[in-house]
């Protein structure tokens, strides 16, 4: 896992320092890091902090372009985000589907999570201003300020995710799915395979723009 932080770390900071197509790198960098291992929540943690201290670092070089920079690379990560809950809910979705191979505590356990993946958000954007110079600091405080009125990309697909599982049928005498991440291993391995599609399909879709 060190490797694999130390990997988006620096591949986000060269993305941004390069000043071209950012958001995409952006995204395409965080999507491959989080199927890389089982999608819960330690490694999104670990990829989403070593993503912020990507993007620091890139912006370091960017001068007048920071603003430009630091918000492709922030609605890049936000947007992989909420990628990230859209696979989750389907995982769990699935899983409820098959009480038989999934008893309905791993089921809960998947799904509780989901609610702190917006504030993981804001605190890594938090980070990247604690520790940025004047102008990141500034950039990314008004981008906070921004998104506490305006709501994120990841906190609107949360929302639309919880409304969704509520109304997962009862497993069980008088238990309803509650709402969180994939914890269980095998809930952690569908939810990555659905976020692999997920990115494929973002891919395919840029090449081709690009090739148009």
């Amino acid at each position: 896992m060190t490797e694999t932080k130390q990997h988006v770390e620096e591949a986000i900071r060269a993305a941004v320092d390069s000043g071209t197509d950012i958001y995409q790198k952006v995204q395409a960098i965080t999507l491959k890091a989080l199927t890389e291992h089982e999608l819960d929540l330690d490694n999104i943690k670990s990829v989403v902090q070593s993503a912020g201290k990507g993007i620091n670092a890139g912006l370091v070089s960017q001068n007048k372009q920071t603003q430009d920079a630091f918000k492709q690379a922030a609605s890049a990560l936000d947007d992989a985000l909420a990628k990230t809950v859209e696979a989750s809910k389907l995982a769990i979705e699935e899983a409820a589907s098959r009480v038989s191979d999934f008893s309905h505590d791993e089921v809960s356990e998947a799904t509780d999570a989901l609610k702190t993946l917006e504030s993981l958000f804001i605190e890594t954007m938090q980070t990247v201003a604690q520790s940025g110079n004047h102008m990141v600091r500034n950039t990314v405080e008004d981008f906070i300020t921004h998104t506490q009125r305006s709501g994120t990309a990841v906190g609107e697909q949360t929302l639309l995710a919880l409304d969704a599982l509520k109304k997962l049928p009862t497993l069980g005498k008088d238990t309803l799915v509650s709402s969180t991440l994939a914890t269980t291993k095998a809930l952690a391995q569908i939810s990555s395979g659905i976020l692999s599609g997920i990115a494929e399909s973002i891919q395919s879709s840029q090449t081709k723009k690009h090739n148009d």
